[in-house]
């Protein structure tokens, strides 16, 4: 399997790698990188009946399952277990898996939060090194559904969509 540098380099897509401390989640990564975390995509992993499929979304939102099923018309898509994970992705540490549907041979859903960027970051496959990209580069070559994936709590409380 190819590096994430190697394909983003393979399809010309210009972008710089970041070296930053250990995070362990995609708010942390924005911490250490001193961005807002609706800069940051997170990548996180759903189980269907199809196989592993990603959602990517700004690290400042969290996930909508209902949204999720709905988008992958399957009601019994789940997320993937750290175990799992693990396992079906080898080669990347866990939390630190780059939006990249070909490098995971996962399809792809990304939530349209995210496309409000120019520039977005997110991690290179290991918990110290981010990647930042253009938006519009970045998902060039990518066979990417956007859809609403999430959902936010906002200042009342209540979930907004």
């Amino acid at each position: 399997m190819p590096s994430l540098t190697e394909v983003l380099d393979a399809r010309g897509i210009p972008h710089e790698l970041i070296s930053h401390p250990r995070t362990y989640t995609s708010i942390q990564e924005a911490r250490a990188l001193g961005v807002d975390a609706d800069e940051v995509a997170k990548t996180v992993v759903l189980d269907a009946g199809s196989g592993h499929a990603i959602a990517v979304v700004p690290a400042s939102r969290r996930l909508d399952m209902r949204l999720v099923r709905e988008a992958l018309g399957d009601q019994e898509a789940h997320l993937a277990t750290e175990r799992e994970i693990e396992h079906d992705f080898p080669t990347f540490e866990l939390g630190a898996l780059p939006p990249l549907g070909s490098l995971l041979e996962a399809s792809m859903y990304v939530d349209p939060e995210l496309m409000a960027h120019d520039v977005i970051v997110f991690a290179a496959g290991i918990q110290t090194e981010s990647v930042r990209v253009r938006i519009e580069d970045l998902f060039r070559g990518e066979d990417a559904r956007v859809v609403p994936l999430t959902s936010w709590s906002g200042r009342d409380g209540r979930v907004v969509r």
